[in-house]
């Protein structure tokens, strides 16, 4: 891996955010938790650091600290927020409690020029209940705001750097273009990671985890795994061999379009079990969310290892197992090697994975955001309908089907589904322009709701469930809001609903964004 810049997580609920952020410069980085051993870290040889925010103040007892070997390490470092406070009070400034605490978006002024800060008003968010009260030595303030008089500041020396607002949020316009100069012009990192460069460093990483062995692709169907697969197949060709499980839980249509685009457009001799009656039967009675994705989850497992017997039989018998775990995933269920992340919900393909699995696993994307699994996608020469079609859970139906999951109630869900995003489509709302940008809907679905209500049909009495429709925007799906959806799109997806599919009455709206919620409901 080329060399990049170290993100060190201070318990940060925008952590992940900064390293979007950087990626987005086009420089790779590795998010780590505060007090990860120095050579873990190192091993990276990272050009610099940056310091997350974090929730703690610096004076307190047990306060997370910066460790010695990044001082020591001669790099370009910049504090944002607490790693801003936690730079004073490691370098021998002061941090105190602020008479009036600043919380929203600020206007700081640049007092003098720097390489980072270009000149002039800044509109920032502040995020911050203490502040930088005396400088450490050697630094000078950059920039100040009228409750900040330390917004900024730098040790041209050292080439250090700190931050009291949060450069890596949309609230601080120019905060991209700052977090560039950091990494690109002040810590001297070539702006490489570029699809093309990540296709061509991850098809040798393959080769050289995999040697000779061969490869099991667990496809699901959405973008991930196929991408994953994609990617695979480059590196190893026909030692790779793509399972598809149709585990009855998928939206309509999906098995045919699977089909399609491994036999059209990857090439791979792509194997499809259908064992849609083995997962219901698995998932009979079980309505806890976290139950579900666990039976799920050794269930694909269970099904890819007779597919590995039937293999071996034959003399092919497989090794590994790729699986499109992506970075979202590995946050979100605190991955071992993210240990400092909260943890939210199991992924199948993450935490949901029995002990005594058989593989070795290969996780090409497992660092990578979304819209950059996409343009891998796309330098891969996957079609933009495959590369840029809705995200799907690796669970499937069964995370959107809430309560007891049946034959009955999936095929509901996925008739709801369908209206849905067939109504979405035919607004213009989806779509490549969409997938991962403000002004349109990046991810749109129904879920189908254990509640029963009583309606009216033709005069009779109905008492029937109900759908709620979930539609978002998102630049990078680790924070989401509801999509403001035109009302009579809403009417007309509601109508459909109640009139086209059995068992559903009434159809309601989510507008929660993430957080509080998460995007999908379990």
């Amino acid at each position: 891996m080329s060399k990049g810049i170290v993100v060190l997580d201070f318990g940060s609920q925008t952590a992940q955010l900064i390293a979007r952020r950087v990626r987005e410069a086009q420089v790779y980085c590795e998010l780590f938790p505060w007090d990860a051993p120095a050579e873990e870290v190192m091993a990276l040889d990272p050009a610099g650091f940056i310091l997350s925010g974090g929730p703690a103040s610096v004076y307190t007892q047990d306060a997370p600290f910066i460790q010695d070997y990044i001082l020591e390490s001669g790099k370009p470092v910049l504090g944002i927020c607490y790693g801003a406070q936690a730079l004073t009070q490691a370098l021998g400034g002061r941090v105190a409690p602020a008479s009036e605490r600043e919380y929203g978006q600020a206007h700081v002024t640049a007092l003098r020029e720097n390489p980072l800060i270009s000149p002039g008003v800044h509109t920032v968010l502040m995020s911050h209940g203490d502040r930088i009260e005396a400088l450490p030595p050697g630094f000078v303030v950059l920039a100040a705001s009228p409750n900040s008089p330390v917004a900024a500041m730098w040790d041209p020396d050292r080439c250090y750097y700190g931050l009291q607002f949060h450069p890596e949020v949309q609230h601080t316009p120019g905060g991209q273009e700052l977090l560039r100069r950091f990494v690109v012009d002040i810590c001297g990192v070539a702006p490489n990671w570029t699809p093309d460069n990540i296709v061509a460093e991850e098809v040798e990483r393959i080769r050289a985890q995999v040697g000779e062995g061969r490869v099991l692709a667990a496809v699901s169907g959405g973008v991930d795994s196929t991408v994953a697969a994609a990617l695979v197949h480059r590196a190893v060709g026909d030692r790779l061999t793509p399972i598809f499980v149709d585990t009855g839980l998928l939206r309509k249509g999906e098995r045919e379009q699977v089909e399609e685009a491994f036999r059209t457009h990857i090439h791979a001799n792509l194997i499809v079990v259908d064992a849609s009656q083995r997962f219901l039967d698995k998932l009979r009675g079980v309505t806890d969310p976290e139950a579900k994705r666990r039976i799920i989850g050794e269930t694909f497992i269970r099904v890819f290892e007779a597919e590995a017997r039937k293999l071996a039989e034959s003399g092919q018998e497989p090794e590994f197992l790729v699986q499109g775990t992506i970075y979202p995933d590995v946050v979100e269920s605190r991955a071992p090697e993210r240990g400092a992340a909260a943890h939210i919900k199991t992924h199948h393909n993450v935490g949901g994975l029995p002990k005594d699995l058989r593989f070795k696993l290969v996780e090409p994307l497992r660092y990578m955001f979304k819209d950059e699994v996409r343009a891998v996608g796309e330098a891969l020469g996957l079609p933009s309908e495959l590369v840029w079609r809705q995200p799907f859970p690796g669970p499937g139906l069964a995370v959107r089907c809430l309560g007891e999951v049946t034959a009955e109630r999936l095929t509901a869900l996925r008739a709801a589904d369908a209206i849905f995003t067939e109504e979405l489509t035919k607004a213009g709302l989806l779509g490549r322009k969409h997938s991962s940008m403000e002004e349109g809907v990046a991810q749109g679905f129904a879920v189908l709701l254990p509640v029963q209500s009583v309606g009216v049909m033709g005069d009779q009495r109905t008492y029937q469930e109900t759908v709620a429709l979930r539609a978002v925007t998102s630049q990078d799906f680790m924070t989401a809001d509801w999509a403001r959806l035109p009302m009579d799109l809403l009417a007309r997806a509601a109508t459909r609903i109640v009139n086209e599919v059995d068992g559903i009455n009434r159809v309601v709206y989510d507008i929660t964004s993430k957080p509080p919620a998460t995007i999908e409901w379990e």
